[in-house]
Parts: C-alpha cells; sequence; structure tokens
C-alpha cells in the first residue's frame, strides 16, 4: 500500500480538507529549501518534490507552503500500519510512504483479491489518504506494481512466466538501488528491468555488483524479502466485523463473551492458556484502541476472561475507550501463551459461558488477576522462597504476573513429629523486615537471655532452645556484619520469639548486641 501525498494528505486531513490549492511542503536539503510534497492541485500545475522553493513561487506566486514534519508524517504512517492490522496481523512499515501487508489467506474473507484493495483503497480515501495498493505473491513485487505499475494484481497461483512479465515492465527504479547504481544502469541504457532479465548474469554482477541481481530475483519472487510487522502475530486470535459500529459499552462486552468463548476451543487443543490477553478495537474513523491485561497463572475458562477484562473496562469507561463513531471490528487476542493441564469442568453443564455456575468463592488467582486489572499486575506482589543464607534474603517479592521462579530447596530444620505430633517449627511465621534493637541480661556470654526488654515490655525467659548459629556469608559480606547465634525463647506467658546475640565476644567485639528477629 503506497501513500503518494502522505506529507500534504495529513495537513489537509487535519484542516479538515480546508486548505487553498495548491499546497505544499518544503525542507531544507544540504542547505536548500525545496519541495518535498505537493498535493493533487500542486502537481497538476507541474510542481514536484524536489524542485527549489524560489523556483516554485516563480511559477505560482500564490502557493501556500509550509515546512514539513518528518516525525509527524511518521507517526502517522504508524497509525496508518496499525489500522490496517483489521485486514491481517501482519501489518509491516515501509517508510516513508508505505504499508506492507502479508494478506496470505485472507483475501477470501473479503470477497476476493480485487474486493480486499477495493475495500483498503476506499476505507483511506473516506480518511482523506490518496493510496495505491497492490498485490503479489512477493513482497518486492507488490511494492514495485503499487509504486511504478497500474496493473495491481499478481495472483499468488501465477506461473514464473507471468510473474517475469509482470516484472519486465517495470523501471529499473523498482529494484531500490542505490542511486549510484541507478545511474549506471542508465548509462548503460538499462531502463527497464526486463532489459536486465533478457542479459546475461555475470556481467551484470561483475559490473553492477551482486546487489544488484539479489534485488532482480526479489522482484521476480525466485527469492522472498522478509516482512518485520510492527507487532508480533498474536498466538490464538478470534474476530467479529460488523457492518455499522458498536458504541454501547453493553454491546462491547457481549461481544468479548462471544469471542472468548470461540478462543477457548483453540487453547484447548493445543493444551495452552493465555498469560496476556489483548482486546483490540478498530474505530470507524481509522482510530486503534487496545486494553491488555496479564494473568497470573495459565487462563483459558471465558467466564475468567470476561471478568477480568470487564475490570480494565469499568476502569476506562465509554469514555476512556473512546468509542467515537463506533467499532467496526473487534478482536480478542491471547498474545502470550503456557502449558496448561485439562481442566475439569462439572457435570450438567453445557460447553458454553453461558451456562458455567457462578464463581461463588474467587480463588487466590482471581483475587490476583482482578487486583492486577485494576492497579497494574506489576504491582501485585507474591512472595517467593528463595535460597539464602541471612533469613531475611529467604523470601523475594516479585510481580505476581511473572511465572513462578524455579522452586528451591531450603535446607528442612523442622523437627520431626513424634507419635503423629509436630512440634513448633524452628522458623518463625512472622519476620521483621528489619530487626529490631533489644535490651538482654544473659547468664553467661554465650547463653540465652534470662530477661529482656522489648518496646518497653519486659519478658522472663522461661524456656529456650539454642543457640543456631548463622555466619555472614563470607563472599559478599560487609566488613560491619557479624556472627548471629540465634535463640527459640518462651516467656512466662506462653509467648515464643526469636531472638539473636550478634558479634563474637572478643574476637568480633567488645559487647554483644541482641535483636528480636521474628515471632512464632
Amino acid at each position: 500500500m503506497f501513500l503518494p501525498r502522505l506529507p500534504t494528505d495529513r495537513i489537509l486531513r487535519q484542516r479538515g480538507g480546508s486548505a487553498k490549492p495548491p499546497f505544499a511542503l518544503w525542507r531544507k536539503i544540504k542547505g536548500a529549501e525545496r519541495i518535498v510534497a505537493v498535493n493533487a492541485s500542486a502537481q497538476k500545475r507541474g510542481l514536484f518534490p524536489g524542485i527549489a522553493v524560489a523556483d516554485a513561487r516563480g511559477l505560482h506566486p500564490a502557493l501556500a507552503l509550509e515546512e514539513n514534519d518528518p516525525l509527524a508524517d511518521a507517526a502517522m504512517l504508524e497509525a496508518i500500519a496499525d489500522w490496517h492490522r483489521r485486514f491481517t496481523p501482519l501489518a509491516a512499515l515501509d517508510a516513508p510512504d508505505g504499508v506492507m501487508l502479508d494478506v496470505t489467506g485472507v483475501a477470501r474473507l473479503f470477497g476476493g483479491e480485487a474486493s480486499l484493495l477495493d475495500e483498503i483503497e476506499r476505507r483511506l480515501a473516506v480518511q482523506g489518504f490518496c493510496a495505491r495498493t497492490a498485490l503479489a505473491p512477493g513482497p518486492t513485487l507488490a511494492r514495485a506494481l503499487a509504486r511504478f505499475s497500474d496493473l495491481r494484481i499478481v495472483p499468488a497461483q501465477a506461473l514464473p512466466e507471468e510473474i517475469d512479465a509482470a516484472a519486465a515492465k517495470l523501471p529499473v527504479a523498482a529494484l531500490s538501488l542505490p542511486e549510484a547504481a541507478l545511474a549506471a544502469l542508465a548509462r548503460a541504457g538499462l531502463r527497464r528491468v526486463g532489459d536486465l532479465m533478457v542479459r546475461p548474469r555475470a556481467p551484470l554482477a561483475a559490473r553492477f555488483g551482486e546487489v544488484a541481481l539479489t534485488r532482480l530475483d526479489a522482484l521476480t519472487c525466485r527469492i522472498r524479502d522478509p516482512i518485520t510487522p510492527r507487532f508480533e502475530a498474536p498466538a490464538y486470535m478470534s474476530e467479529r466485523r460488523f457492518p455499522d459500529g458498536l458504541t454501547r459499552l453493553s454491546d462491547i462486552e457481549a461481544t468479548l463473551e462471544r469471542l472468548a468463548a470461540e478462543l477457548r476451543p483453540s487453547l484447548e487443543r493445543e493444551g495452552v492458556g493465555a498469560r496476556e490477553l489483548e482486546a483490540v478495537f478498530y474505530r470507524v474513523d481509522g482510530a486503534v484502541r487496545r486494553v491488555k491485561a496479564r494473568t497470573s497463572r495459565p487462563l483459558r475458562d471465558p467466564v475468567r476472561i470476561i471478568a477480568l477484562l470487564r475490570e480494565r473496562l469499568a476502569r476506562l469507561g465509554e469514555d476512556g475507550l473512546d468509542t467515537g463513531y463506533g467499532f467496526d471490528v473487534m478482536r480478542l487476542c491471547a498474545n502470550v501463551v503456557e502449558r496448561m493441564g485439562d481442566e475439569q469442568r462439572p457435570l450438567g453443564f453445557e460447553d458454553d459461558e453461558s451456562s458455567h455456575p457462578a464463581l461463588d468463592a474467587p480463588d487466590l488467582a482471581d483475587l490476583v488477576d482482578r487486583l492486577g486489572a485494576r492497579l497494574g499486575l506489576r504491582r501485585v506482589l507474591r512472595l517467593y522462597s528463595q535460597e539464602a543464607h541471612l533469613p531475611e534474603f529467604a523470601i523475594a517479592a516479585i510481580p505476581a504476573g511473572y511465572p513462578e521462579p524455579s522452586p528451591s530447596s531450603p535446607p528442612d530444620r523442622s523437627p520431626a513429629s513424634r507419635d503423629g505430633v509436630f512440634p513448633t517449627p524452628s522458623r518463625p511465621a512472622r519476620l521483621f523486615e528489619q530487626p529490631e534493637p533489644i535490651e538482654a541480661m544473659a547468664s553467661s556470654p554465650d547463653g540465652p537471655p534470662l530477661r529482656f526488654r522489648w518496646r518497653r515490655a519486659l519478658h522472663e525467659t522461661v524456656a529456650f532452645e539454642g543457640p543456631e548459629r548463622i555466619a555472614p556469608p563470607w563472599w559478599r559480606a560487609p566488613k560491619d556484619a557479624f556472627t548471629r547465634d540465634y535463640f527459640n525463647i518462651v516467656d512466662s506467658k506462653g509467648r515464643r520469639f526469636w531472638i539473636y546475640r550478634e558479634g563474637l565476644l572478643g574476637e568480633e567485639c567488645a559487647h554483644a548486641r541482641w535483636f528480636m528477629h521474628g515471632l512464632f
């Protein structure tokens, strides 16, 4: 798809087509002000890109001129490429004035190849853009036809002879060679691609380089130039098209429910679930809206998918979603998937999202997903155990939407059961983020505290376990890190504390310090 007048069409579209013709854009090129784009009226008067601004004013004193904004043109081209994803997920930029679409297997959805091209050109014309489209078995040939030929379609089933015949009529500029190579071809009298095709390849390679033959093979579809889509094609997708745009949020949610039900069978067949969902809304006037939702675990149940998307839509509302004149294409994609076991479904219910029982008690994963939809899944954290030398580093908080880390195997310090009764574990249920200093009095330098004061309350020790010595990691410990002796303390009221003494007397410090690290 080629936009021959993208810069001027962009400005005229912003003004509602009110700019008086003729109209042109200029930019400084090598210190000289030159015309870089003209509208249809200026082109009819003999103006063209590359002419000096002074010469253009001399020919047409009433010519309206503005400075060109390449960044705005690039942003508009990106928006147009995103809009083209309504026809195929594989839409790539062909800067500075084109879009490349891979429509393999898509044309039949629009009534054939000619109907597809007509619809693209018609919809762009309604939006104020002049466009030329072409379709061919290879991207290089399609690009050349759109820019240099009136031939619009070379069928995918075309024979090599038919492809060669279409390419032979094109000018050598269709090869997209550097300016120096094109000038050398012109000096040699080679004006058309067909002039190269009838000559021996070895002399051509020797004179014009291997790149000329590579471009020739790409143009004749003997090799295929890759295209780089702006967005990766979704792993799984379902979509709906409407003759009239949807504007009400209730209709949009009902359509999403049907799309989620259609998405489920394809996920089940592959044994996967969605980890990232994206609802894409294509507006009648060309705007595209996207709503993404990440999940804390693989998901394919339509009821849960809709609950998640409904949270996202509720945050936006109709004003945030900006329905405008309505959405005529809606698409639900599973961009990221993960392996998932089969789900156990209740007996007596059909395979329909409307017949599933209500979720009376959402589990933790549903709660995480709902919070993530409201706050952002990166803000919802989960705690995971990890191998670490010091107790305060044995737990890590990571976003709930991230894949669960590989399970670590910390040493099991829980006492063995006796007669089926498990004693109190040696690690507290609550660990303070920062150990709190306490005042303690011990019977001996290496003994447990007889009594200690914590948060202004005095506690008498009646039983204890320990000490458990934990030395700082020698490979990365700071100089002020000391050895710890941990005690499991029971006070006179039956409360259990995890206390440690920091520092070896006479070796690391002159006076040991005591800290409260956790509660049982």
